[in-house]
């Protein structure tokens, strides 16, 4: 894993994502997904990239059904992002480094 994506859970979801004084874009993965896989890459250089501007984070949303089920993930990736505490966007599937950079571009001042 990569030093810039920090892994949450249930218990420091809120610390971590919601108390986060910068926006946070949440990836709610699985072991069985290989898309999750796949887009675990582009995540690692989208927290080089963002070093500082935003955090990355990954949730494993078999190990942690409170935060799943709160935030009606139903589909992988899914990949939310958090400002000042509220999920304000979300996408599900697969993206590559140039969309994922649009998306949050058009997101984040």
């Amino acid at each position: 894993m990569n030093y810039h994506i920090i892994l949450v859970t249930d218990d420091n979801f809120t610390n971590e994502v919601l108390e986060s004084d910068i926006p946070v874009l949440v990836d709610y993965w699985d072991e069985w997904c290989v898309p999750c896989k796949a887009i675990a890459i582009v995540l690692e250089e989208i927290a080089r990239d963002y070093l500082n501007k935003i955090k990355i984070v990954k949730l494993n949303t078999g190990e942690n059904p409170q935060i799943t089920s709160k935030y009606e993930v139903r589909g992988f990736p899914t990949l939310m992002l958090f400002i000042n505490g509220e999920a304000i966007a979300s996408k599900v599937g697969i993206i590559s480094k140039p969309q994922l950079k649009v998306w949050l571009s058009s997101l984040i001042a």
